[in-house]
């Protein structure tokens, strides 16, 4: 059964769901997990991309935008991919509860402190609790 983990940040800013986002990346890309990353839209898909090259000046990690045919790429972003293999890790940036997420053994949901993204994780925790899967929450401090 998938392992539901919750961090809400003290933020409210996108931009600091990304570097959440890329610092989870970067800890499941030295474990070597395959990881994909759900947006909400292309557009967040490609600051992600972006931001997954810059967040840290010593940090590589190859990845690509969804879909990608390559598959020694362990790191892909997408919005509208469904993925049907490699499913170790799904990092959640959308406001939906992505319709795959019981294929990972991992899910990491990214929350902060502007209501309506809030209000939608809380929706996704009930959502998740409900159906019985193990949930952690972490309340950050950034």
């Amino acid at each position: 059964m998938t392992r539901v983990d919750f961090y809400v940040g003290k933020t409210t800013s996108l931009q600091a769901r990304l570097l959440l986002a890329c610092k989870l990346v970067e800890k499941a890309h030295v474990r070597k997990m395959h990881t994909y990353i759900h947006t909400d839209a292309a557009t967040t898909s490609a600051q992600l991309d972006g931001l997954l090259w810059t967040f840290n000046e010593l940090a590589f990690i190859p990845h690509a935008l969804a879909p990608c045919t390559d598959d020694s790429v362990k790191v892909r972003i997408g919005h509208n991919f469904e993925p049907m293999e490699n499913c170790d890790f799904l990092i959640n940036l959308s406001n939906e509860v992505p319709p795959f997420f019981s294929r990972f053994e991992r899910l990491a949901e990214i929350l902060d402190q502007e209501e309506p993204i809030l209000l939608a994780g809380r929706k996704r925790y009930l959502f998740y609790r409900d159906r019985g899967y193990n949930l952690e929450y972490h309340q950050l401090q950034l």
